[in-house]
């Protein structure tokens, strides 16, 4: 049964999802700030996060960059900004999803659903032959020229799918497939959000590689062994 921890400190909002998620079958628990939140996932068994941006302690955007410095637990954003500027930052820091208010709780069950499910690791691993790689989908972890990456759960899942097809282009919407998010509810975007984020972390450990290429009009690739072109 999966643990979901709410972080939110109106009492209402709170309430209807807790309500929502323990009748679906989870097992849901609340906290106010954002600094009890940290420490509950430090001490384990939480399986995801459903994060308010507007918390009054520091603000979700800073908690969740605390987070990913020692978790990868998955972070759905809950907030009432929805522009697309907020969106971009919420996802670039790490979180696999945003939700706006007003919301349905039943969209926020469907996509805990998803999440979940996208972040099980399902896939079994594979270095498509290639060594730059390593992959152990058991523990849900990769390394990149010997050197861990600190992923979210759906940036493993997104590298994943690339690295089991080397040279092969993948369309955003086959990847969309794959991380089991909606076609038609403007998730496309959200695809280069993870593929820069992934750019940036690779880059991070090597400067000279580029493995992941960009098919304009097409999608993405994994290329393996590719060196970034001098200027």
């Amino acid at each position: 049964m999966a643990q979901i921890l709410v972080v939110e400190d109106e009492v209402a909002i709170a309430d209807t999802l807790l309500f929502a998620l323990s009748s679906e079958g989870f097992t849901a628990q609340r906290v106010e700030l954002a600094g009890e939140a940290l420490q509950r996932v430090k001490d384990g068994g939480i399986d995801l996060v459903i994060l308010d941006v507007g918390l009054p302690d520091i603000s979700g955007f800073e908690a969740c960059r605390r987070l990913r410095q020692f978790s990868s637990v998955p972070v759905m954003f809950l907030t009432a900004r929805g522009e697309e500027i907020d969106r971009v930052v919420g996802l670039e820091i790490g979180a696999d999803d945003y939700v706006v208010k007003p919301f349905s709780p039943r969209e926020v069950v469907a996509r805990v659903r998803a999440i979940l499910k996208r972040s099980s690791g399902q896939a079994q691993p594979q270095n498509g032959g290639h060594e730059e790689f390593r992959v152990d989908a058991e523990r849900l972890s990769i390394r990149f020229l010997d050197q861990p990456l600190k992923l979210t759960a759906l940036e493993f899942r997104l590298l994943q799918q690339l690295l089991a097809l080397p040279g092969q282009v993948q369309s955003r919407e086959q990847l969309l497939r794959v991380l089991g998010m909606a076609e038609d509810a403007g998730y496309e975007r959200n695809i280069d959000t993870h593929i820069k984020a992934l750019r940036a972390k690779l880059r991070e450990v090597s400067v000279d590689r580029e493995p992941i290429q960009t098919h304009r009009g097409f999608g993405y690739s994994y290329q393996p062994d590719t060196v970034k072109e001098s200027p």
